[in-house]
């Protein structure tokens, strides 16, 4: 058995925890080990300290930490589109204002917007849509270093409107009498929500590992996508936290999960560049070759 470490997020329309929830990687020779963290950034550090070999991350944290050294690539898609926008109930949507950005956010001109931590996917996602608007200086940017605390701020009167995943979406409409008020395709289409990122040490001495990693990998995003109540059934039980009608849910919230790296993908990745360096979170124009390594899906045909 070879021993892979595995670092992921509690968001839970990742293959990991189909994944968790099955023996195909033990089957496979891949014993894993695997560790949960608040946030992308908190993946990011793990890979800089060599504590895991690959991790479940937006892209977005993944290009700041490349632009500061980190020695790793994207080596597989995972999911597009996974960053919705929530408020209580007293809002408008965004249709409801006829898909005018700058007059459904000055609804929100004074107020916070909770948001998973800082250089998060979903943290870039929501600055650069305000600042989009020109209303970043009258909305600020509230960051939380676990996203499972954002539900219980809402729930507590301390925010009325939050940025995060499609599960956050679920939870405030279960628990806190708020919707969605953006979808996930309105904010920033085709959006990496999350790929595979390899360490450069994995991708030049595992590559074997990682072939078989992200055939799994792909066997689960197709699972999700194929057969959505048994992978409902199967997560709600490795979970225990919610039932199935929960997680089907969430999947059905932002359905595109596929472990193939599309041109679109890749496309909307190189968007960030620009942005990631106009808020500050990188100092210069990353390459498509410094982010992505396509051998792998190459070679398995994805």
């Amino acid at each position: 058995m070879t021993e892979l470490r595995i670092g992921h997020l509690s968001t839970m329309y990742h293959s990991s925890f189909i994944l968790m929830s099955t023996d195909w990687l033990e089957r496979a020779g891949i014993e894993p080990k695997w560790e949960i963290f608040g946030g992308g950034p908190a993946i990011v550090r793990a890979l800089e300290n060599n504590e895991i070999d690959i991790g479940y991350i937006g892209l977005p944290p993944t290009m700041i930490g490349i632009d500061r050294s980190l020695k790793a690539k994207c080596i597989a898609g995972g999911h597009v589109e996974g960053t919705v926008m929530i408020a209580t109930a007293k809002y408008h949507t965004l249709d409801e204002c006829n898909n005018n950005n700058t007059l459904f956010l000055e609804q929100f001109r004074g107020l916070s917007i909770a948001c998973p931590p800082a250089g998060s996917i979903h943290d870039v996602i929501i600055r650069n849509y305000i600042k989009e608007a020109g209303l970043d200086e009258e909305i600020r940017i509230l960051n939380y270093e676990w996203a499972d605390m954002i539900p219980e701020a809402i729930m507590d009167g301390e925010i009325e409107a939050a940025v995060g995943t499609p599960s956050l979406a679920v939870v405030a409409k279960r628990y806190c009498d708020a919707k969605v008020v953006i979808s996930p395709e309105k904010l920033w289409p085709d959006n990496p929500s999350y790929g595979i990122v390899a360490s450069q040490n994995m991708i030049d001495n595992s590559h074997d590992t990682l072939l078989k990693f992200i055939e799994l990998h792909d066997k689960a995003c197709r699972f999700i996508r194929e057969n959505t109540e048994e992978a409902s059934e199967l997560v709600a039980d490795t979970i225990k936290m919610v039932d199935a009608d929960f997680v089907q849910d969430m999947y059905m919230i932002s359905p595109k999960y596929t472990a193939k790296v599309s041109e679109e993908y890749i496309a909307s990745t190189m968007r960030f560049v620009d942005v990631l360096h106009e808020l500050g979170y990188i100092s210069g124009k990353l390459r498509q070759e410094e982010i992505f390594d396509l051998r792998f899906v190459k070679k398995l045909q994805l």
